[in-house]
């Protein structure tokens, strides 16, 4: 009995210290580890960050100190941690080569929310589809079209080029081409034009109008007429005026060339 005592006392004398240090680093460690998680929520929120991905982000560090802190209350108890390591950078290797694309498109939402290179509501054009911005998620973005149609994008196609946000500004430039013929009196057309524009409420006054002769076409002289709008009328002013033009230039007794040159790239998904 004394001799089994004493063999106990040893491996105690010999363990106890490697046990209580490793629950110490345990216990010192988890405090660390929430201690961080914490501050990382603070300045995300602080910053705005959707809710989701402050989540996410906050039980990743957590997750990824509390294994180091078990690595080292293990390494602690005399036990090699060199094949935990070996093993766990073996399975996250395999698990990043699975979801690469779904990495990638993860990596692509953080950086928009963080940058915020648009906001929903926002109507924007990226990866080749316009619409108004109604989601942005972790891994992908969800557009409404003006056709009433929802497009789902993976986050990084969104990234990976341009990306033209037409609600940022508030404002925008209503771009018109207007031809008259080559027998129509140029200063008549233009107060013509300018009239219409007048009796347009939505055009806003500052920045004024514009309205300048930019082409001798082959067929037609050609006026760009430049008025600003809020963004939210771009449309509406557009189809606006060009009918108002056209009516008061029949009325007037000015021709329009046919076909009228618009130097205005017609794009259907803007409609």
């Amino acid at each position: 009995m004394e001799d089994l005592f004493s063999k106990v006392w040893a491996l105690l004398t010999i363990y106890g210290l490697k046990v209580i240090a490793a629950i110490a680093v345990v216990i010192v460690g988890r405090w660390i580890a929430k201690m961080l998680t914490t501050l990382t929520e603070k300045v995300m929120n602080k910053r705005r960050i959707d809710p989701t991905i402050v989540s996410f982000v906050a039980n990743l560090i957590y997750i990824t100190l509390l294994a180091f802190v078990v690595l080292a209350a293990l390494g602690q108890l005399g036990i090699q941690t060199t094949s935990f390591i070996a093993v766990i950078g073996a399975a996250g290797l395999a698990i990043g080569l699975a979801l690469q694309g779904s990495l990638a498109n993860f990596a692509a939402g953080f950086l928009m929310i963080i940058f915020r290179p648009f906001k929903v509501g926002d109507f924007i054009e990226g990866a080749g589809v316009a619409g108004t911005v109604e989601a942005i998620h972790i891994f992908t973005t969800q557009l409404l079209t003006p056709d009433n149609k929802t497009i789902i994008i993976p986050n990084a196609s969104m990234t990976a080029g341009n990306i033209t946000n037409y609600s940022a500004k508030g404002t925008r430039r209503v771009d018109l081409v207007i031809s008259i013929g080559y027998g129509d009196d140029v200063d008549h057309a233009k107060k013509v034009i300018s009239d219409v524009l007048a009796k347009e409420e939505r055009i806003l006054k500052d920045p004024a109008p514009t309205i300048m002769l930019i082409e001798l076409a082959d067929s037609s002289v050609n006026f760009a007429v430049r008025p600003w709008v809020l963004a939210a009328n771009y449309w509406g002013v557009y189809s606006g005026l060009t009918e108002n033009i056209k009516k008061s230039f029949d009325a007037e007794g000015i021709s329009i060339p046919f076909p009228q040159r618009d130097v205005h790239v017609y794009r259907h998904n803007e409609l």
